[in-house]
């Protein structure tokens, strides 16, 4: 593993799958337990990540991406954050959660805008090298399951819709299909978790291969 100090946890899925929430409970967890863990967005989590992070998810009126300037975009992010904050906190031994990783550059730019999957890879190589998640916790709901909850979201939090969120259900049931893909492909990193379940349900699923790992 490339990781031999820290731990590299990822969690991965569709819109409204939860994954912040399980991330909250999990850094809650592994802090009550004494552990050095840190949490991180993508794209985000530095200062050139955050602006990154609103230039590609803020819909702005006359602005229109490319589908391959949002994936070197991305890259971009994710270069950084990789350069200032995840190997750093890896080689001191710590616990990095990160929302979203490459797999997502793989799903939504990859499957879901249907880019050469070559350009798509290497672009992911150039930006991560070899920093790649001991797991990935992959939070499963059906495209219908994830339009109810953003929908709910975005009507308690008017505003809140972001640009990915403006795609048409076709592009979500690509994104479904590349993380199956995803999981079929890499099963001993991908574990893939019903996100369907209730909260507590799903952290107890989570905490239980963690306990393994840790």
């Amino acid at each position: 593993m490339t990781n031999p100090k820290g731990l590299l946890v990822t969690f991965e899925g569709n819109e409204g799958s939860g994954k912040s929430t399980q991330i909250e409970l999990l850094h809650d967890k592994l802090q009550s337990l004494g552990r050095k863990v840190i949490k991180l967005r993508e794209p985000g989590g530095t200062g050139l990540g955050e602006l990154l992070r609103d230039i590609l998810k803020t819909p702005k009126e006359g602005v229109v991406i490319n589908p391959i300037a949002e994936l070197l975009l991305m890259n971009a992010s994710r270069a950084q954050l990789v350069h200032q904050m995840i190997r750093p906190a890896l080689d001191r031994g710590d616990i990095v959660l990160i929302d979203r990783f490459f797999d997502s550059t793989i799903v939504y730019q990859g499957h879901g805008r249907s880019l050469d999957m070559g350009i798509v890879k290497k672009a992911i190589e150039i930006a991560v090298g070899n920093t790649i998640p001991n797991i990935t916790y992959l939070l499963k709901i059906p495209v219908q399951v994830s339009e109810e909850r953003r929908e709910r979201r975005n009507s308690a939090k008017p505003g809140a819709r972001d640009r990915f969120e403006e795609n048409e259900r076709t592009f979500f049931e690509r994104i479904n299909e590349g993380y199956e893909f995803l999981a079929e492909s890499d099963p001993d990193r991908i574990k893939v978790i019903d996100a369907q379940m209730g909260i507590q349900s799903v952290h107890s699923k989570i905490w239980q291969s963690m306990e393994r790992l840790l």
